[in-house]
């Protein structure tokens, strides 16, 4: 829904999910947008729980991707766009650790 926002105004619209496998035993999925992009003062805090640039956002919803992503031993993180909008990356295990 975020990078749908960021778009709303803008043309092309172009939302790219991706996936690979990325380092060893690991799947990388990224999520891209042409949308307004995150500001760079905004990048240190953009997981934070109540961060939001939104007039009517929470500032919820990345910081429970976090959560989620983190508790499978995974990561997340934001980087700019090729030409315009973000990339949002995140990387999980494709094997469950024996316990």
């Amino acid at each position: 829904m975020n990078a749908i926002e960021s778009m709303c105004s803008l043309r092309p619209r172009v939302l790219k999910v991706q996936s690979e496998r990325g380092k060893p035993d690991f799947v990388h999925v990224s999520i891209e947008d042409t949308g307004t992009g995150v500001d760079p003062s905004g990048v240190d805090r953009i997981f934070k729980p109540l961060f939001t640039t939104k007039t009517r956002g929470m500032g919820m919803s990345l910081s429970i991707c976090r959560s989620i992503i983190e508790s499978h031993g995974g990561l997340i993180w934001v980087s700019p766009g090729a030409s315009r909008g973000s990339i949002f990356h995140f990387e999980l295990p494709t094997k469950v650790g024996e316990g």
